[in-house]
C-alpha cells in the first residue's frame, strides 16, 4: 500500500513561502499535543542517491522544535553494531512516547542496496521483506506512528544533480565514489524498489512515493503528509492499554509444569563434585565465545523463592567478572515505560564473547502484566509472536539462547517464604508482593504453560528445572548451559 504523489509538479516561490508558513505553524501545533499523546513518531526518509533526503532532514529540524526530535542515519556499523543483531542500532535509536525520530535511509537502505549488489539472494530478500514488516508491525502495534516517505528522481534528473554537487566546491563532499556507482546500477535499484516497496506498504506503516525534482515542491509535500498522519492519529481515540487483573479464585490448572518431578535431588558430596565439574566446563567454554564471535543470552523465570539468583551465583562464579553482567528486571523505569516494552531488553544485549543474565525477562509481557492487567489482552497476545521474532533475530546473529523456568511447589515455596523472614540477611527478598502473587498462583500456572508451549522453540527451548532441591536445580542449571554452548561451539 502506497500514495504517489503527483509526478512533474513544482513551486514558485510565492506559493512556497505562503505553503510553508501554514505547514510551519500547524506542525508546531501539532508537535507540541504530541508531548501528551502517549506515542512516539518514527520518519522513515528513503530515496535514491541525490534525491535530497538529507536536504529534506535539515528542512524538518528547521521547520519543528528540534528539542523534541532526534535523527539517525544508517551508514556503514559500527564495530558495537556488527557484534549484535541487525536491528539493535534502529531499537537504540527509537524515540520516547511524546518525540519524533527521523531515520535516514533506516532499516530499508541496506537491505535494497545488498540485493541491488548481489550479496543477497532472492529468498534472503523474501526473509529480509518479512523482517521489515515484522519490525514495523512491532512498533505500529505498540502505538508508534510510522510515517514512510520515498523519495523519487529519474535516472537523468539524479546525474543532472550529482554533476551540479560535484561542481561546486561547498558541496564536492557529499558526492562520493559510491553515488555514482549506485547511478550506474540505477535501473537495478528501481526494479528492487519497487519490489520491496510493494511488498512493505502495509496498513500499519503505508509509503507516500514523492516526486523529488522539484526541491520546493519535495519540502513541502513532505511537510504536509508528515503533518497530515501525526493530525489524523492525534484526533483518534488511544484503545486503554490496560488489561483485568486475573482473580484468585481460578481452579487448579493441569499444566506442563505438573509432569516435572519435585523428588529429585543431590547429596552435599555428589553436589560438591558436580558442582566443580560443570563450573570447571562452563569456564573452558565461555573463552570460546570471543574466538567463534558468538555471545551468550541466559534467562531466568519461574516461581518466587524459585532458587534463580542462587542458580545466577553459580553460573557467575565460573566466568571472569568482565565477561558478563546480570540485569535484575523489576517494574519498568519512566523512561523505559517511554518505549515498547522489549526496548529494555535491546539495549542490554552483550558483545560478542560475553554473557548477559537476565533475572526475570521480556516474558513478563505474558505474565505479570497478563495476571494483573498491566498490559490488554490484546498486547500480551500478540507478545508470543514479538518475542519469538525477536529470540530468532538473537540466535541468526550468533547468541546462544537458554531460557530457564525453576518450579517449586506451593508447600515449598511457603516454606523458603518463612525462613526468608526469619534469617536477617535474607529479609529484603520478602515483601507483600510475594504474598499477592501467590494468591494468584493457579493464574501465573496457566500464564506459564501457555507461555512455554508458544515460545519454546527450535531455536530457544525452555528448560524446565526441578528447583525443590537447591543443589539439583543448580547443577541441573549448570549443565543444561553448557550442553547449549557446547552443541553451539
Amino acid at each position: 500500500m502506497f500514495e504517489t504523489a503527483e509526478l512533474g509538479c513544482k513551486l514558485d516561490k510565492p506559493e512556497f513561502k505562503a505553503r510553508a508558513e501554514q505547514v510551519r505553524t500547524e506542525l508546531l501545533k501539532a508537535q507540541q499535543e504530541l508531548t501528551d499523546a502517549g506515542f512516539s513518531v518514527v520518519v522513515l526518509l528513503g530515496g535514491v542517491d541525490g534525491a535530497g533526503k538529507g536536504d529534506v532532514m535539515n528542512r524538518l529540524f528547521e521547520w519543528m522544535d528540534a528539542r523534541g526530535m532526534t535523527s539517525h542515519t544508517t551508514d556503514e556499523p559500527t564495530q558495537d553494531e556488527r557484534e549484535r543483531p541487525e536491528y539493535w542500532r534502529y531499537w537504540m535509536a527509537l524515540p520516547p512516547k511524546g518525540q519524533i525520530c527521523i531515520f535516514h535511509g533506516g532499516w530499508y537502505a541496506p537491505v535494497i542496496e545488498r540485493r541491488v549488489f548481489g550479496k543477497l539472494s532472492s529468498d534472503g530478500l523474501d526473509r529480509a521483506i518479512a523482517r521489515l514488516n515484522a519490525f514495523e508491525k512491532n512498533l505500529a502495534d505498540d502505538g508508534t506512528l510510522v510515517i514512510k516517505l520515498w523519495l523519487h528522481i529519474s535516472k537523468k534528473q539524479q546525474a543532472k544533480r550529482l554533476k551540479k554537487l560535484g561542481k561546486d566546491p561547498n558541496t564536492r563532499w557529499r558526492v562520493t565514489d559510491a553515488d555514482w556507482r549506485h547511478h550506474e546500477a540505477y535501473d537495478d535499484y528501481r526494479k528492487v524498489t519497487e519490489r520491496v516497496l510493494r511488498e512493505t506498504g502495509t496498513g500499519e506503516a503505508p509509503w507516500t512515493v514523492i516526486e523529488s525534482a522539484d526541491a520546493r515542491y519535495r519540502d513541502i509535500t513532505v511537510a504536509e503528509t508528515v503533518l497530515r498522519h501525526l493530525r489524523q492519529r492525534l484526533d483518534e481515540k488511544t484503545p486503554s492499554s490496560k488489561g483485568v487483573p486475573a482473580p484468585t479464585d481460578l481452579p487448579d490448572p493441569t499444566t506442563i509444569l505438573d509432569t516435572l518431578d519435585l523428588t529429585q535431588k543431590l547429596e552435599d558430596e555428589e553436589y560438591d563434585l558436580e558442582l566443580e565439574r560443570w563450573q570447571g566446563e562452563l569456564n573452558r567454554l565461555s573463552r570460546k565465545l570471543a574466538r567463534r564471535k558468538r555471545g551468550a543470552i541466559l534467562v531466568f523465570e519461574g516461581w518466587d523463592a524459585g532458587g534463580k539468583g542462587g542458580a545466577i551465583r553459580r553460573i557467575t562464579s565460573a566466568l571472569d567478572a568482565r565477561q558478563y553482567r546480570v540485569i535484575p528486571i523489576s517494574a519498568p523505569s519512566d523512561e523505559e515505560r517511554a518505549h515498547h516494552y522489549l526496548w529494555r531488553f535491546w539495549r542490554h544485549l552483550p558483545r560478542y564473547g560475553k554473557f548477559t543474565i537476565y533475572d526475570r525477562s521480556w516474558y513478563g509481557r505474558v505474565l505479570v502484566e497478563r495476571v494483573e492487567g498491566f498490559a490488554s489482552a490484546r498486547a500480551w497476545r500478540r507478545a508470543y509472536k514479538e518475542i519469538n521474532d525477536f529470540e530468532e533475530q538473537l540466535t541468526e546473529s550468533g547468541f546462544v539462547v537458554v531460557k530457564f523456568w525453576l518450579h517449586i511447589s506451593s508447600d515449598e515455596q511457603l516454606r523458603r517464604f518463612a525462613a526468608r523472614e526469619r534469617e536477617p540477611w535474607k529479609q529484603y527478598k520478602i515483601g507483600p508482593d510475594d504474598y499477592r502473587n501467590r494468591a494468584k498462583t493457579n493464574a501465573y500456572e496457566e500464564a506459564a504453560n501457555d507461555m512455554i508451549g508458544r515460545t519454546s522453540t527450535e531455536f530457544a527451548p525452555w528448560v524446565l528445572i526441578e528447583a525443590e532441591d537447591k543443589c539439583f536445580a543448580r547443577v541441573k542449571v549448570l549443565r543444561e548451559t553448557v550442553t547449549r554452548l557446547d552443541d553451539a561451539l
